[in-house]
């Protein structure tokens, strides 16, 4: 009896396997329109951010474009102890810190509080309107702005004319010509082109609240700065944590396109940042290998930074991405 009970045992076990499995993939025909659609994103993601890492080999080599990647010399940590070394390097640390943080500090607060005052709007179409207004340069490239704001920061430009006009200055400036004014222009200019589209997304999740939380606070007696600051940001304690580990992560990153259109050679002390470095190194001197160990240095410090900050908040208040 107990043989038949084990001769039986594996026959159930291979039917249920294959009514699983049956299931499965009647599930996967039914969602076939989305499962194409998620595989054309996963190819997109393959083609151009996974393949490409096979180029991080030449980080290590002597590369040149006469060669092909296999054939390249081994030059082992060279590239990675002449950048260590290299005496440009302070300033262009310091030059992406102090942009990366200032944006952190002023840039990611203020759309958060842009999003919880635009919530508090009653009128439905000034509330559009702002939104609207306030979200479109988002959509201008940074070729485009950085066009306009050359015209705009010029010593004849509107700039100095409105402040001449009131009195703030005495004489023109040449706001791009200036190192001293360069940070200043490239954090506004990023937080005024990015706060309305950063905005959508805490608006998204506020959207998400419960409006019977509002109605038992307005029974309770509380006004709208208390609902805001005990219903409001509790309720999207995650999405901003999620975006500050994020944010965390970016530090190194400098906006490219912004800085590219904006330095010249007369801010260069103060527009010189590790994006523009490895463009020069790697595109402009053909100093590939070098370009790459630079570019693996930040990769590795952003990874850490993403795995510390995701460890800090997790700790903190149990939200992390992973």
């Amino acid at each position: 009896m107990r043989s038949g009970i084990r001769s039986h045992a594996p026959a159930g076990g291979l039917v249920r396997r294959r009514a699983g499995a049956a299931k499965w993939i009647r599930k996967v025909y039914g969602q076939r329109y989305l499962q194409v659609m998620a595989l054309l994103g996963v190819a997109w993601m393959l083609v151009f951010h996974y393949i490409p890492m096979y180029g991080i080999i030449i980080a290590f080599k002597e590369f040149s474009i006469i060669k092909s990647v296999a054939e390249a010399p081994w030059a082992g940590l060279e590239h990675f102890r002449a950048f260590l070394t290299d005496d440009s390097l302070p300033y262009v640390v310091k030059n992406t810190l102090g942009m990366s943080m200032l944006k952190l500090l002023i840039g990611f607060p203020l759309p958060i509080l842009f999003a919880l005052f635009l919530n508090e709007l009653s009128s439905v179409w000034f509330k559009k309107s702002v939104q609207t207004v306030s979200y479109l340069p988002h959509f201008l490239s940074w070729v485009i702005l950085g066009g306009i704001l050359s015209t705009w920061l010029a010593d004849v430009g509107i700039v100095n004319k409105l402040l001449l006009a009131l009195g703030f200055i005495t004489e023109p400036i040449a706001y791009l010509a200036e190192p001293d004014y360069f940070w200043g222009i490239v954090v506004s200019t990023d937080i005024w082109k990015e706060l309305g589209w950063s905005a959508i997304i805490y608006l998204a999740a506020i959207s998400s609240v419960s409006p019977e939380l509002y109605e038992a606070a307005t029974m309770d007696g509380a006004g709208r700065f208390q609902k805001m600051w005990f219903i409001t940001l509790p309720s999207i304690k995650g999405t901003i944590t999620i975006l500050f580990i994020l944010a965390i992560s970016g530090v190194l990153n400098s906006n490219f396109d912004q800085i590219l259109v904006l330095r010249n050679s007369l801010n260069e002390s103060a527009s010189s940042v590790l994006d523009v470095y490895v463009y020069q190194m790697g595109i402009v001197n053909s100093r590939y290998s070098y370009a790459t160990a630079v570019g693996l240095i930040k990769s590795l410090i952003a990874l850490a930074l993403l795995l510390g900050a995701n460890y800090v908040t997790k700790k903190l208040n149990n939200t992390s991405l992973f």
